[in-house]
């Protein structure tokens, strides 16, 4: 099964710690369900230690770095489920849907074997961090792989989306992260831990804006209310079909 995490997932366990105040809003979310599918799995971040998880993944290599302790993985894929209708409490997709070649129909197969809710952690694609500002590839790449938030109601039925503010904190390092630490994004290793600047064909001019910019002290006169905030709304939603 050729995924792309098998690419570019090498150091993605230590890069993706799950955060545990987005943890938190997961478990809540996914109310008293007691056995959970969690599809787009990866290394099990956000697996709820307290219930019978089952993963999916379609990376061998992001199988291959899940603990020992971790939930038993399937290799498979969103769209082609292996199992019966109705066959757990719940399912839930963290930071994956937009990795699914077909996402109503990865979604649909959510709907098909959970009997109760389904928990997803994703992203608004018309929302604009400020690294959009620099990197306007950004914006442009999340309008053509993220789901737009009205398609969920389409595909799963009736939804509740809420923001998810990120931490200024946050240990998890996906895009928009480090929002309060910008000059993470000029360090390669970190920026490895998201896919899409391995989907960027071009971002050397616009981090080359973002270094010039710290060091005149430009970014923080542009940014100033950042630094009194400890959490932001990087546009992530938290979406939650009963």
């Amino acid at each position: 099964m050729n995924a792309l995490y098998d690419r570019i997932g090498l150091d993605y366990a230590n890069l993706r710690r799950p955060d545990p105040r987005l943890a938190a809003v997961i478990q809540r979310a996914l109310g008293d369900a007691r056995t959970v599918l969690n599809v787009g799995a990866g290394t099990g971040s956000y697996e709820p230690p307290d219930r019978d998880v089952t993963a999916v993944e379609p990376s061998a290599e992001m199988i291959r770095q899940r603990s020992p302790q971790a939930a038993p993985a399937v290799q498979a894929s969103a769209q082609d489920l292996p199992f019966p209708d109705a066959s757990f409490d719940a399912a839930m997709a963290i930071l994956t849907i937009h990795h699914w070649p077909d996402q109503a129909a990865g979604l649909r197969e959510l709907r098909r074997v959970a009997r109760g809710r389904i928990v997803l952690l994703t992203f608004d694609p018309a929302a604009r961090p400020w690294l959009t500002d620099y990197l306007p590839e950004l914006a442009a790449l999340d309008e053509r792989q993220m789901p737009a938030l009205a398609d969920y109601a389409r595909w799963l039925g009736p939804v509740e989306i809420t923001p998810v503010p990120i931490p200024h904190d946050c240990s998890d390092g996906f895009l928009y992260a480090y929002w309060r630490r910008p000059a993470a994004y000029l360090d390669p290793r970190l920026r490895a831990g998201s896919s899409s600047f391995w989907a960027l064909r071009e971002s050397e001019a616009g981090l080359a804006r973002l270094q010039a910019d710290l060091a005149s002290g430009a970014w923080e006169r542009r940014y100033a209310e950042l630094r009194a905030l400890d959490e932001y709304d990087a546009g992530y939603r938290l979406v939650v079909a009963r």
